[in-house]
């Protein structure tokens, strides 16, 4: 069978996006989000996101990272959601119910709650996640934050200098973290500017991460770093970052449609 897809992207980190609301497909497997994300000899990019019915929300959104692996949540690949739909809607994702809201050329993202207990990040013992003690190299005191999925953010003072292609997938792969984690090493610009540079559970050095740049601001915030609303630049662009009264973290930044096409579903099986 032939698949429609719509290429996506939110500030560089791009998405081929799936709807099986309207018409039904095959399961995904690991193996069949690779191959579409393969760069070389598929549509390329570094989520696959996946539409479907949900019966506690407007829809439901699956995510699968590059290398195939399902994850909980992705910022970016939500805005661009909220972009395709077009109007407010609840989304499930195996990471809780996101609120988005579509606005000119991107929108706004109610990402939850963030988790900063040592068993919701999650890690493989107590710790005080404000600050891990713990280091790789020249990266040392972590802070650890689930925000849908699992994040270590490192403070430091160039995060442009830090050889995160080496560093990253280290610490990914520690056993400190028993589900993986994404590893943020941000710089404090001033009390309301973050830069910051991620490498992604699954998916490697990203131009944009959504919920790398959430986990860094809160993160920033809980060591009092920071005001309760940052922006936060990344090498593909910046987002508005805002920590409300009620704990809900607020996401906003632009989505972009990039094109449309098919597929025999059959090549990539």
């Amino acid at each position: 069978m032939r698949a429609e897809f719509v290429k996506m992207h939110g500030l560089g980190n791009d998405f081929v996006v799936l709807d099986a609301r309207a018409r039904p497909l095959p399961p995904m497997t690991a193996a069949t989000a690779r191959a579409l994300a393969d760069r070389r000899t598929g549509i390329g990019c570094d989520q696959l996101i996946l539409l479907d019915h949900s019966a506690t929300a407007d829809f439901r959104m699956r995510i699968f990272n590059s290398d195939g692996g399902e994850v909980e949540a992705c910022g970016n690949a939500s805005r661009a959601v909220a972009l395709l739909h077009g109007e407010p809607a609840r989304i499930e994702t195996a990471g809780g119910i996101l609120a988005v809201r579509p606005g000119q050329g991107g929108a706004a993202v109610d990402m939850g709650i963030p988790r900063f207990e040592w068993d919701a990040v999650p890690l493989a013992y107590a710790m005080d996640t404000a600050a891990l003690p713990v280091g790789w190299d020249e990266l040392e005191r972590p802070a650890a934050v689930n925000v849908g999925n699992p994040h270590a953010v490192f403070f430091v003072n160039d995060c442009d200098a830090v050889p995160l292609d080496r560093l990253g997938p280290q610490i990914e792969f520690d056993p400190l973290f028993p589900e993986r984690v994404n590893v943020g090493v941000a710089t404090v610009e001033n009390r309301t500017a973050l830069r910051l540079r991620v490498w992604e559970r699954g998916a490697g050095l990203t131009r944009a991460c959504g919920t790398g740049a959430c986990a860094a601001a809160v993160s920033a915030m809980r060591r009092g770093l920071v005001d309760r609303e940052v922006t936060v630049a990344l090498p593909g662009g910046t987002l508005l970052i805002g920590w409300g009264e009620d704990d809900h973290i607020i996401m906003t930044g632009p989505a972009a449609e990039s094109f449309r096409g098919s597929f025999d579903w059959g090549d990539f099986a």
